[in-house]
């Protein structure tokens, strides 16, 4: 029994410390500072990020269900990230090309559908991902 409750303690701490570094790496590649419009009160901004969080955090907990050991479910994660990140970039080019819709912009310009929007893609994904392990 105290095996499991260690074992839980390590997945959970790993975890946390995985998704802490995957939310700030993706903040890195939006073109606002994340963590200052949250601060400043942009909805926009803070609905993609809760969601984007949420889609990270249902794809970690499910490789951790399906995994067999702890470094297989962190390594599961991060490869989904990367898929995610690269699956918004082709469907915010594509929604900007085809219907001259800039996703970034109202994002840091405060429209919470916009965020909204940008937050369902990754919720999809990580749906889509989930299903397959």
């Amino acid at each position: 029994m105290d095996l499991n409750i260690l074992a839980m303690l390590v997945w959970t701490l790993s975890g946390s410390v995985l998704l802490f570094v995957l939310m700030y790496v993706d903040s890195l590649f939006t073109k606002y500072k994340d963590f200052a419009e949250v601060k400043a009160g942009n909805m926009a901004v803070t609905t993609r990020m809760v969601m984007k969080l949420f889609a990270q955090g249902y794809v970690l907990a499910t490789s951790i269900s399906t995994a067999g050991h702890l470094g297989e479910a962190l390594l599961v994660s991060v490869v989904s990230f990367i898929i995610l990140l690269i699956l918004e970039s082709v469907v915010h080019f594509m929604i900007r090309t085809w219907a001259n819709l800039d996703l970034d912009t109202g994002i840091q310009q405060g429209k919470t559908g916009y965020g909204l929007f940008s937050g369902a893609l990754h919720i999809v994904g990580a749906l889509i991902i989930a299903a397959c392990l």
